[in-house]
């Protein structure tokens, strides 16, 4: 499986406000190439975190790109990925209609009620890991599932953890002309942070997008 991390941060590096609420980073030109980007891979992936504060649908915006995955006999939008280690995504998420199948994974310690909740809305259930979810485990029971390529749009603690566990093959990042400061901000990556041994990258191209550049790097 190729593992693709996708963020849109501000100059200083946050994915949004303080309050964690949305805020528009990039524009037209970027949010086109993520939806190619999207339209390319077999799913789409965020943390639970996401889903409660964003309620995003992950689906495809372009109806030629929903065709063209047609053609090749996929369905019109790749599937949908969470992170949710204690089941904690409401059963009247955006994400779990019918537009797309939909994995939630979850750990052992996840609680029965929960899990049947989302069980009942049609959502795919894979367990791995005791309290929190084995990410290795998990995108391994994807890939047998036959996700090859697994884009990840955030948010911070579960990028940080997919470089923790040296899951992620390549990143991209959009970074907007935009400060957003404050100290409880999320960033690019969040979780426990590196002290020792930092993940090397290898930066493979620049290019200017809308008011911003977007930076690809290989994860080495």
């Amino acid at each position: 499986m190729r593992v693709v991390v996708n963020a849109a941060m501000s100059a200083d590096g946050k994915l949004s406000s303080k309050r964690r609420e949305q805020i528009a980073i990039s524009g037209p030109a970027d949010f086109d190439r993520m939806d190619a980007l999207r339209g390319g891979s077999d799913a789409v992936m965020v943390g639970v975190g996401t889903v409660l504060a964003d309620d995003p649908h992950l689906t495809l915006d372009d109806p030629e790109r929903q065709a063209a995955r047609r053609e090749r006999d996929d369905s019109a939008h790749p599937a949908r990925v969470v992170a949710d280690s204690r089941a904690r995504t409401p059963p009247d998420a955006r994400i779990l209609d019918d537009a797309a199948t939909t994995y939630v994974l979850v750990a052992e310690a996840a609680p029965t009620e929960r899990i049947e909740a989302l069980e009942a809305t049609g959502a795919r259930l894979l367990t791995s890991g005791d309290e929190r979810v084995d990410l290795s485990g998990a995108l391994s029971a994807l890939e047998r599932e036959g996700v090859e390529q697994l884009m990840v749009e955030g948010g911070g603690e579960l990028i940080f953890s997919l470089f923790d566990a040296g899951l992620a093959d390549e990143l991209r990042v959009f970074v907007g002309s935009k400060i957003i400061g404050g100290r409880d901000a999320p960033t690019l990556a969040d979780g426990e942070g590196f002290v020792a041994e930092f993940p090397e990258l290898e930066l493979t191209d620049v290019e200017r997008i809308d008011d911003g550049v977007l930076l690809r790097y290989a994860v080495g």
